[in-house]
């Protein structure tokens, strides 16, 4: 035996059916409009830091303690260049300019073994180039880099090591850094 609803009553419930049926394409649809028109940020151009511990601790072990630093440090696959948390494989560009100790770049670049010669930095971010002096002589050594990767050995750099350039002006002791770490 079965027990029937009384009809004003199933009406009720085929309304709120159909309410809901047709509702929720209106409502994703709407939802999805607003997401695509709503006015997004403007993307932001990434600050010039000048902070030393970041440089020294990860740089500071093959290059010696830098100072008066001038740099960008910024997730180069992100919009914006706005450095938060890195997403999966984010690749984090720092890159920038900072002075080394006294005689540290003509010992680097005197060392035979990585055969420096003459290179320019790679052009760096806008905000950064009115800290690259005039007049400065770059050398560049594709030997050092490899030993710079490997975090001061060649032989341990891998495909998660960061990948750097560094150029070195002898006369003002100047370092131009431009490296690319991995986070996956």
């Amino acid at each position: 035996m079965s027990v029937q609803q009384p009809a004003h009553q199933r009406g009720h419930t085929d309304r709120r059916r159909f309410l809901l049926i047709a509702g929720l394409p209106v409502l994703t649809v709407g939802a999805g409009l607003t997401y695509l028109l709503w006015p997004q940020s403007p993307a932001r151009e990434p600050q010039v830091r000048t902070d030393l511990e970041p440089l020294n601790r990860r740089l500071g072990p093959f290059l010696g303690e830098l100072a008066d630093a001038h740099w960008l440090g910024y997730d180069i696959d992100g919009a914006g260049g706005d450095r938060s948390i890195p997403g999966p494989d984010s690749r984090i560009r720092v890159v920038g300019v900072a002075h080394l100790p006294g005689g540290r770049a003509a010992a680097i670049t005197g060392n035979p073994e990585y055969a420096f010669a003459g290179g320019a930095p790679f052009e760096p971010p806008a905000p950064l180039k009115r800290y690259l002096p005039l007049g400065t002589a770059w050398q560049h050594s594709p030997a050092f880099d490899a030993y710079a990767d490997g975090r001061g050995d060649a032989s341990r750099a891998t495909d998660e090591s960061p990948t750097g350039r560094y150029c070195f002006d002898t006369t003002q002791d100047l370092v131009h850094f431009d490296v690319v770490y991995l986070f996956t």
